[in-house]
């Protein structure tokens, strides 16, 4: 029997994780002479205040989504993914492939086809390091971050040679033709009279992330897979026994894992810069491994880690152009909501056990004592 209920362990232990990373932050913040209550009050007013403000937190929330989700499918059959970024510019080059030589008729249509590409690409550059850990052994960890490293030099061969058009020096691909552009949130809002800024990035891909979400829940949760998965996860030995292939569910979990990660591309690629640059995932999939954590690998504690992701990236943004705080120390933030809610968890799991224990023997019933018979 579990010592701490299902609540505490979804809500309260992340809960208080954040206030203690949010009790340094503001001491990291005092240390360099600001005031950090200022400095919250302008990074919610920043990215929460408005509707351009949850343009920005919600296009960053998006990409965090998918990447997320990809390291949380990973988790559940105990395989550590952080080829995400690598996945993610592949997904990139699918989408861009997908916009750039096939006539889309319509926006709904092209959002699919790049969907499609998008997945395939992730998924092919996820399945080399599946394949080289379940067939020759090799850690899943340290091929996915050389494959990083491969992908964006991949990725900068192919825009500088092969996808960069003429007398243009930016290494990036033409725009995509307008057919292929999704509508924004603005867009979709619109008809049913609610305001939204159109400046705000964030579009329709934001739904499709929502939908992944979904999927993925009833995948893991509902479905033969998602209970192989999650039994090979636990004890892979215990799988084995049960007749689980390790082969199969390496290669089938990674292979999600990189078309949800390449998937991110058509919310950057797609719907905001409308055209594939370099360096268009900007440490998202890096991002994602926290997420996941935060999240506990659960679709929707995933995606309310996600919006705390986009919340930090667009406040930060907010901060760096309002005040004297520099940049990176959102960075610093998000480092140590990763510390508190993935190295540091037992620090707050412990104590909370000991409480929930204390409490639960408190509250049991205690065993009535029998009199005992005098002897005659």
């Amino acid at each position: 029997m579990d010592v701490m209920p299902k609540w505490a362990e979804v809500v309260l232990v992340p809960l208080i994780s954040l206030l203690l990373a949010a009790v340094i932050s503001a001491l990291v913040i005092l240390a360099i002479g600001e005031d950090p209550v200022a400095a919250v009050k302008l990074m919610i007013t920043g990215a929460l205040g408005s509707t351009y403000g949850w343009g920005y937190t919600l296009y960053y929330a998006t990409n965090f989504i998918f990447t997320g989700l990809a390291v949380a499918i990973a988790f559940h059959a105990r395989l550590f993914n952080i080829g995400g970024e690598g996945q993610a510019m592949l997904g990139g080059l699918g989408v861009a492939i997908a916009c750039l030589f096939i006539p889309w008729p319509h926006w709904s249509l092209a959002l699919i086809g790049a969907a499609v590409m998008a997945g395939l690409l992730g998924a092919a550059w996820a399945a080399v390091p599946a394949w080289l850990q379940a067939k020759r052994g090799s850690h899943i960890v340290i091929t996915t971050i050389m494959f990083n490293f491969i992908a964006a030099a991949l990725l900068n061969y192919v825009l500088v040679n092969l996808l960069r058009p003429k007398g243009q020096m930016d290494p990036a691909t033409a725009r995509f033709p307008e057919a292929t552009n999704l509508p924004t949130l603005h867009d979709i809002l619109a008809p049913f009279g609610i305001a939204f800024s159109k400046a705000a990035p964030a579009n329709v891909s934001f739904v499709v992330a929502i939908a992944a979400c979904f999927v993925l829940w009833l995948l893991i949760w509902r479905t033969r897979l998602g209970y192989e998965i999650r039994a090979y996860g636990h004890s892979e030995s215990a799988a084995k026994y049960a007749g689980i292939s390790p082969v199969k569910i390496t290669m089938i979990t990674m292979i999600i894992s990189g078309a949800l990660a390449g998937m991110m591309a058509i919310n950057n690629v797609m719907g905001e810069a409308e055209r594939l640059v370099l360096n268009s995932t900007e440490g998202a999939g890096f991002i994602g491994i926290a997420v996941a954590l935060m999240g506990r690998s659960h679709p929707v504690g995933v995606f309310l880690a996600a919006i705390l992701f986009g919340f930090l990236y667009q406040g930060g943004a907010e901060l760096a152009l309002w005040t004297s705080i520099p940049r990176e120390l959102i960075i610093v933030i998000q480092a140590l909501v990763i510390l508190f809610t993935g190295a540091l968890d037992n620090m707050v799991r412990m104590p909370l056990e000991k409480i929930f224990l204390a409490v639960r023997r408190a509250r049991a019933p205690k065993p009535e004592r029998k009199p005992v018979e005098s002897a005659e």
